[in-house]
């Protein structure tokens, strides 16, 4: 259950920060669109396309003083980029769905199609959510350790984009990837686990509808940590459906811990993924919730 707020009847200034090549879906209608729905009385507004990874965190630096609602249009690792810039502050996040799993947006019931969308933003009703911080790499939606990085990894060298991309990457890992050890300091409590993947569920969902932590909440102040055990390859497609079906929790290979702080350590450094965009990252991974510390349009 989202606490949805309004906000003042002034006039809003946006910036739409627009990913030309995410979900591998053409945006040329979109300024139409836009021109079309947005009441100019109402809202001034801007077009701006990100050329490279980082851009979107550059132009919304540049346009935060003037700025009041930044709307990513893409996926979640756009998504990640505008909101680690207004984590934190009094601007807002709104989202066109527009990438290969948007996660995020779908957790938040925010429509994808454009018009109905942008019928959203013109409400400018308001969440507040949580986010978390993975040493110090702000994560929003669902990050994640071991086969998922992996994945993530493999899927942004592939020139396929959207579902079908990510389902031929994850066939071709999962025959060969192996579990690790990991320990584990989960509010200050200590476990040690083999693992196939960690994940960390601020949303219940990677995208595509496929939920790894069913009853995670983006506003009770809590990660959830999803530690998916060892099994025998038969059971991958068990699990997908579970994932599909909102019943991973069900499953005996899967545990899930709720917390506020962690640290979890590898035995190397490696890949890990934030909101879906792989990373390098150190062997000893630190994790802090913020609580309440995004406004997001839905």
């Amino acid at each position: 259950m989202f606490v949805k707020r309004a906000i003042n009847a002034l006039k809003k200034k946006i910036a739409f920060i627009i990913n030309p090549i995410s979900g591998g879906k053409s945006k040329v209608q979109l300024p139409e669109l836009i021109e079309q729905h947005l009441d100019r009385t109402q809202f001034s507004y801007q077009l701006c396309h990100t050329e490279f990874v980082g851009h979107a965190k550059k132009l919304v630096k540049d346009l935060l003083p003037d700025t009041d609602l930044f709307i990513a249009v893409g996926g979640d690792g756009t998504v990640n980029e505008i909101a680690s810039v207004l984590v934190g502050s009094d601007k807002y996040l709104g989202i066109i769905p527009m990438g290969s799993g948007n996660g995020l947006a779908t957790f938040l019931g925010i429509p994808f199609q454009v018009k109905e969308a942008l019928e959203l933003i013109k409400q400018f009703n308001f969440t507040r959510i949580d986010s978390a911080t993975l040493n110090g790499h702000p994560i929003f939606n669902v990050s994640g350790i071991g086969f998922d990085a992996q994945i993530s990894t493999r899927f942004a060298r592939d020139k396929t984009r959207g579902l079908w991309g990510y389902i031929r990457n994850t066939f071709a890992e999962v025959l060969k990837y192996r579990p690790q050890w990991y320990i584990l300091k989960l509010d200050g409590k200590t476990i040690q686990r083999k693992a196939f993947m960690i994940s960390l569920a601020n949303s219940s969902q990677y995208g595509n509808n496929a939920h790894i932590s069913p009853n995670a909440s983006l506003t009770d102040g809590l990660l959830d940590i999803c530690v998916v055990k060892p099994f025998p390859l038969y059971m991958f497609p068990v699990l997908a459906y579970r994932m599909f079906s909102k019943t991973a929790d069900r499953s005996a290979y899967l545990e899930i811990f709720k917390i506020k702080e962690a640290l979890i350590q590898r035995d190397v450094p490696g890949p890990v993924h934030l909101d879906g965009e792989p990373i390098e990252l150190e062997a000893e991974l630190h994790i802090v919730v913020n609580p309440a510390s995004l406004n997001v349009i839905n």
